[in-house]
This record gives C-alpha cells, sequence and structure tokens, in this order.
C-alpha cells in the first residue's frame, strides 16, 4: 500500500467519525466511530502498520504529544489549577472507586492477578499498559500479558459513549440556568474581566518576555521554536531526575506549559496561533488507533468476558465515589462523573468529546464560551490527573502484586 493511499484511507476515517458525530449532535462520539472502523479495518484488509506507512510512525505522535501537552498547559494558570481542586479530588475517588470495585467484587469473579493488571490500564493511557503487560509476561502469565493491551484498547469503548451523555446532560443543564438567568452573574463577570483584560493588554502583553519584539518577527517558526523548547527542558528535567525519582515527561510538559505561559514565554494556545494544532491532533488521533492493530479476533474472544466485566465494575464504582465526592463538593453528578470517566481515555479525547458537546447543544458563541469556562477546565484537569500522573504511579505499585 502506498503512502498517499493509506493515508487518505486513515483520514477518511477520521473524516467519518467527525460526520457521525455531527450528524448525531455527539450522541455517538466521532472516536467511538474512528476506533471502530479501524478495528474493522484491522480485521480485514489493513495492513499492521497502515498509520506508521501513511507518514505517523511512533516517533512522530510522540513529538506531537510532547508538543501538544505543553500548548494545554498554556490553557491552565496557576490560578486555574487552584480553582481545580475540587475536580482533582473528585478525579482521586474516581480512581478510588475503580480499586474498591476491582479489589473486592472483580477479585471475586475474576481473580486477583486479573484485577491487579487491570487496574492501572483502566486509570490510565498507554505506558500503565506497557508496565502491567511486561510485569505479566516476566510472571509468565502470557495471557494477561495480552489482556492488559487489549483492556487499554477497548476501554474507551465504554468511555467515550458514557462521557458524551453525562456531558450532554450537564451542558443542558447550565443552559437552562443560564437562560432563565441563575447564572447570568458568570456571563457579567466574563464581560468585566475580558474588559479588564483588554484594557491591561497594552500595559502586559501576553508575552511579557518579548514585549518588545515587533509582531512581524513572531513568525510560526518562532512559535514552534519556544514551544519545542519548553518541552524539551521538561524532557531534559524528567531524565536528569530520573536517578532520583522517576516523573513522567508528560506530566512535567505540562506543568512547563502552565510556567511558560504564566512567565509569558508562551502566548496562550500557541499551538492553534503556529497553524499546528489540526495536524497535531490528527496525528495523535492515529497513533491511538494504530494500538488497535494488537486487538485480534481471537484474542478479543479469550478474554471477551474479563473483559468487558472488569470495565463495568470499574465505570459502577468510578460512578459510586465520583457521585459521593461531587454530593460531598457541591459539584453536580453528572460533572464529577464525567471527570471520573476521564481515567478510561485522557487527552485528547476529553477535549475533542467535550468541545463535540458543547457544539451540539448551541450555536450561540457566548453560551458555546459559557459552556467551555465550566465544562472544559474540569475534564482536562481530570485526563491528566488520571491518566497521565496516578496510572503510571499505580502501575509501578502494582506491577510487584504479580512477582
Amino acid at each position: 500500500m502506498s503512502q498517499m493511499l493509506a493515508l487518505v484511507i486513515v483520514v477518511f476515517i477520521l473524516l467519518v467519525g467527525d460526520l457521525v458525530a455531527v450528524r448525531t449532535k455527539a450522541w455517538i462520539p466521532s472516536i467511538f466511530v474512528s476506533a471502530v472502523l479501524f478495528l474493522i479495518g484491522y480485521w480485514t484488509f489493513f495492513p499492521k502498520d497502515i498509520v506508521a506507512i501513511s507518514g505517523v510512525p511512533p516517533v512522530v505522535a510522540t513529538m506531537m504529544m510532547y508538543l501538544l501537552i505543553t500548548n494545554m498547559g498554556t490553557l491552565l494558570s496557576l490560578h486555574e489549577l487552584k480553582k481545580q481542586w475540587k475536580t482533582i479530588v473528585i478525579a482521586l475517588s474516581g480512581i478510588l472507586g475503580i480499586i474498591a470495585m476491582l479489589m473486592t467484587v472483580g477479585s471475586l469473579i475474576f481473580g486477583f492477578q486479573t484485577v491487579v493488571v487491570a487496574i492501572p490500564p483502566l486509570v490510565g493511557g498507554v505506558v500503565s499498559a506497557l508496565i502491567m503487560s511486561e510485569g505479566a509476561k516476566e510472571a509468565g502469565l502470557a495471557t494477561l500479558s495480552v489482556f492488559a493491551i487489549v483492556i487499554y484498547v477497548v476501554q474507551g469503548f465504554a468511555g467515550y459513549p458514557i462521557t458524551s451523555i453525562v456531558l450532554k446532560k450537564e451542558g443542558k443543564r447550565l443552559l437552562k440556568q443560564y437562560r432563565s438567568g441563575e447564572i447570568a452573574a458568570v456571563k457579567e463577570q466574563a464581560t468585566a474581566a475580558t474588559e479588564v483584560a483588554a484594557a491591561s493588554a497594552v500595559a502586559k502583553p501576553e508575552l511579557k518576555l518579548f514585549k518588545n519584539l515587533p509582531d512581524k518577527y513572531n513568525t510560526d517558526f518562532f512559535k514552534f521554536f519556544r514551544l519545542a523548547l519548553v518541552a524539551y527542558l521538561a524532557y531534559q528535567v524528567s531524565v536528569l531526575a530520573a536517578p532520583v525519582v522517576s516523573i513522567s515527561p508528560f506530566v512535567l510538559c505540562l506543568l512547563f506549559g502552565v510556567i511558560a505561559s504564566s512567565a509569558g514565554f508562551l502566548e496562550k494556545q500557541v499551538l492553534q496561533k503556529a497553524n499546528g494544532f489540526g495536524l497535531a491532533i490528527m496525528a495523535l488521533m492515529l497513533f491511538i488507533f494504530d494500538g488497535l492493530k494488537q486487538a485480534t479476533p481471537g484474542m478479543m474472544m479469550e478474554i471477551l468476558f474479563p473483559l468487558v466485566g472488569t470495565i463495568i465494575l470499574a465505570v459502577i464504582g468510578m460512578y459510586i465515589f465520583s457521585f459521593i465526592a461531587g454530593k460531598i463538593l457541591k459539584v453536580s453528578k453528572d460533572m464529577a462523573f464525567a471527570v471520573s470517566l476521564t481515567a478510561l481515555y485522557g487527552f485528547p479525547a476529553d477535549y475533542i468529546i467535550t468541545n463535540e458537546v458543547i457544539k451540539s447543544l448551541t450555536d450561540d458563541e457566548e453560551e458555546r464560551e459559557m459552556l467551555t469556562s465550566h465544562m472544559l477546565p474540569p475534564m482536562l484537569v481530570g485526563g491528566f490527573i488520571t491518566v497521565t500522573i496516578v496510572s503510571v504511579i499505580l502501575a509501578g505499585i502494582f506491577v510487584g502484586f504479580l512477582k
């Protein structure tokens, strides 16, 4: 298969996912549709390396991940992170719900080793799945080694549609309050804040460190250079810290993005302003779907019962514990559940699903801004806390239980 044919096929799949999401107003998320089509393709005529053939090998996807996560850090000011402490508590309680449900009910049904292998991938990303897969392989548990990868690949099939449903309910609730005037103050505050920001923009440019730089020199390549430099510094710090403490470079990319934006070294949403965001998202999505090549029909049938069972128990555990945390912290049950569900997919799915839902609920720009300000920050923070940070820590602990 030629590179351009492979590229046409994989991008067409992303397009079909988008069209279905638009047509169904995000009741069926684009990521879910695309994942199903990729799975069918791998089971029929796709070469296993179709994503790499199309021009997105793992090394390119990794580069995009560094840039995207650093870029997302520019969206989260230090003040915003402090404001999102409730989100962090809810995300952690959702993880606690997964652990509690699987370690009790799950152990009785599927066995202790199965749930130990299942928990870290359920909570997070590919790193935790790989840690558990290698740990199971070293312990002589070949089936569970495959199970760790497949559960990571499949868990989104539960997370995507459920998240879309609960976010639509939350969005409708917020729109009803907004239109009735119950949260009209939010609009007024946002307007006032915008006026204050506009008034201070002349005195305090967004790029404080380059305030004397003429705009004509702030080219796309200069934006890319600064973004890449910040991502490199985050990576280098993780390498230097490795002998003492293991810190994911992606966690540091998020943190360094926040710091660089706050210090005036990076603009907010610098990747969008450099006209690179869409291409980066496409590459990262293709990298995610590339993982589906591991899930053959035979493997799926062999582990189908524990696969479905552990995911169902995990979702139940997340709902119960996030509901309790939401009640205590006075956060709506739908928003709390959506935040905890980010553990099943993380970034960029949390970003994409939230935006799809917002676009499907209203065409009014002010209403979309209101929904974005209420729903997107907690979803992003929840995804980063669960997938990027906690899952890797859990994998490091749980892999010891297999020895």
